[in-house]
């Protein structure tokens, strides 16, 4: 995640990602035809979901991981040059685990779609 955009605590945050043709996962994915991997695009929604709940719950310092992803769609394929824009929004929290909604965009149409749950502790 490049950028930052917009962020309402404990609502939602925009963030962009510059998709450039430099990023090491082109080399293999795939020759000659360049597409960013689902997982990743995935992986920058959690990121940007993470600054959206440590901004939200004051979780510095804390660590973040996967439990379970939900409804994940793959509708438009990402590729260099492209602009990334990735909407998260937290559909709710508990004790110690976030429920995220995310939207990747490009140019105002989906690449890709999730609900995505992290939980959370202090470091080891």
């Amino acid at each position: 995640v490049d950028r930052i955009l917009e962020l309402e605590p404990e609502k939602r945050v925009l963030a962009l990602k510059n998709v450039t043709i430099n990023e090491p996962f082109f080399q293999g994915h795939f020759p000659g035809n360049p597409i960013m991997p689902g997982v990743l695009i995935i992986e920058a929604m959690a990121q940007t979901g993470g600054v959206l709940a440590i901004e939200s719950f004051s979780l510095k310092g804390k660590i973040f991981y996967f439990m379970g992803m939900d409804k994940v769609r793959f509708r438009k394929p990402v590729v260099p040059g492209d602009q990334l824009i990735l909407d998260v929004q937290i559909l709710r929290k508990r004790a110690k685990v976030i429920k995220m909604s995310g939207l990747a965009t490009i140019d105002e149409t989906c690449a890709a779609e999730a609900e995505i749950m992290v939980g959370f502790e202090d470091k080891l």
